[in-house]
């Protein structure tokens, strides 16, 4: 068996946080040539799709080898990844070879495999001889994070070989042939030069990250798709970045090896070129997960989904620039789980529904007006498979930890409202609402139903 030691960054954060799963790569291997994407069909100019936005998170369909799976669109991952397998899923892979990634920590090497030859196809869209890599054991457990079943992510492979027009507010994605493409006349618009490091697209921004002096700090940060949160900065990068006084130690994200921690803080403002946007949330890393995140020594931090959905953009590899276009979420606030609660989807459970069935009397003999028009209404029962929920972790010292809610508990109700009629980002934009309001929550544990109350407090 053939041991490759690779080192990758894969980050896909949510919740309007920051989930940063790190898996480190040692590359050994031989240059493999990968074929372009190119356009199938009588349109060879663009393609064009739309797209689920889920916790700022871009989820386009791409088929492998002919399976129809979900993908994260990341411009902050240089390589495929497939990490969610189920029993029904069946895709064929060409020319296996083994591999064992290294993680964030101490942990153990994880077995994966490199598969050489494959398939890849977005609508008309299609590359050949495409590697992917395939993490045998889900260590992410991203799809019940984001509550949809996510298969992988896809970035630099798919990227470097169109232009893409991304829009936040209508879901759709367009990806241009770079040889047919005319570049958009826009006097709203700004144009921003990429630099590339290890096939990863940076940008030049401004922001006032001191609360005291009125001095905007030129940052270097990756621009990332694949990140939900508004912004992450990397302290000691520079001298004035450090974490404010005004800040409270979260969850950042998960790890092969662990929790991955920090603080969470808000800056004055961040300026892409004309457009200023106030007071934007900011996770400042610990000093371990930075030093593992920073393998471009003149990175200060990355922006996220939470700041690019504010814009219409237009991602050009082929030319190395960015242009972006401000929509009109672009002056919403900058919110936060103000709960401490971090909630996944944990599988399903058959429901019992009420519901009313209407019967039309079409005998009644009694007065003609009347005739036909006699309805009546009987209560039946249908039997569905809904969403399930639980804690899957708590902050410390947050107002869920003080009302004494555990990790593991299986939630039943939220404000008086069975939770499977939610959806798992309905819950937690539930806890991003205003300060001080009162959350009710019933849950299960060891058998037994547990009622708590606390009120969302505002830390920063």
């Amino acid at each position: 068996m053939k041991v490759v030691y690779l080192k990758l960054t894969l980050k896909l954060s949510l919740l309007k946080k920051r989930l940063l799963y790190i898996i480190t790569f040692f590359l050994c291997l031989s240059i493999y040539s990968q074929k372009k994407f190119h356009f199938l069909g009588k349109r060879t100019d663009k393609q064009e799709l739309t797209f689920r936005l889920i916790n700022n998170l871009i989820v386009i369909p791409l088929e492998i080898n002919g399976n129809k799976l979900s993908f994260i669109l990341d411009t902050g991952v240089n390589k495929t990844i497939l990490f969610n397998l189920t029993q029904n899923d069946s895709i064929g892979l060409n020319n296996i070879e083994k591999v064992f990634i290294r993680g964030l920590g101490d942990g153990e090497p994880i077995e994966a495999l490199l598969s050489k030859g494959n398939r890849f196809r977005v609508k008309n869209l299609t590359g050949t001889n495409q590697e992917l890599y395939v993490i045998l054991k889900d260590a992410f457990n991203l799809s019940a994070k984001m509550g949809v079943t996510i298969h992988g992510i896809i970035g630099y492979d798919l990227l470097k070989d169109v232009i893409v027009k991304v829009n936040y507010n209508s879901k759709r994605i367009v990806f241009y042939n770079p040889k047919k493409y005319k570049k958009p006349k826009c006097r709203k618009c700004e144009v921003f030069p990429l630099q590339f490091y290890r096939n990863k697209p940076y940008i030049d921004i401004k922001a006032r990250i001191d609360t005291v002096n009125n001095i905007e700090t030129p940052l270097k940060l990756l621009v990332d798709t694949g990140g939900s949160d508004a912004m992450w900065l990397f302290e000691n990068t520079k001298d004035i970045i450090k974490t404010p006084i005004k800040h409270f130690g979260d969850i950042m994200g998960e790890g092969i090896s662990g929790t991955i921690y920090g603080n969470r803080s808000k800056i004055p403002h961040v300026s892409i070129g004309r457009f200023k946007l106030q007071e934007p949330t900011v996770s400042f890393l610990d000093s371990t997960s930075t030093f593992n995140a920073r393998q471009f020594k003149q990175r200060n931090g990355s922006i996220g989904g939470n700041i690019l959905k504010r814009f219409k953009i237009w991602i050009d590899y082929p030319n190395k620039k960015i242009i972006f276009k401000k929509n009109a979420s672009l002056k919403d606030g900058f919110y936060y789980n103000m709960s401490g609660l971090h909630i996944v989807h944990d599988g399903q459970e058959l429901v019992k529904e009420k519901a009313l069935t209407k019967l039309l009397n079409s005998n009644y003999e009694g007065n003609k007006s009347m005739r036909n028009n006699i309805i009546a209404f009987i209560d039946t029962y249908h039997y569905r498979f809904k969403s399930k929920y639980k804690i899957d972790k708590i902050v410390e010292d947050s107002p869920a930890d003080k009302a004494g809610i555990m990790v593991g508990d299986i939630i039943l109700n939220v404000n008086n409202k069975p939770a499977y009629q939610f959806t798992l980002e309905e819950i937690v934009n539930l806890f991003q609402t205003k300060p001080n309001k009162k959350i009710k929550i019933k849950v299960k544990r060891g058998g037994v139903d547990l009622r708590f109350e606390f009120r969302l407090e505002k830390r920063i």
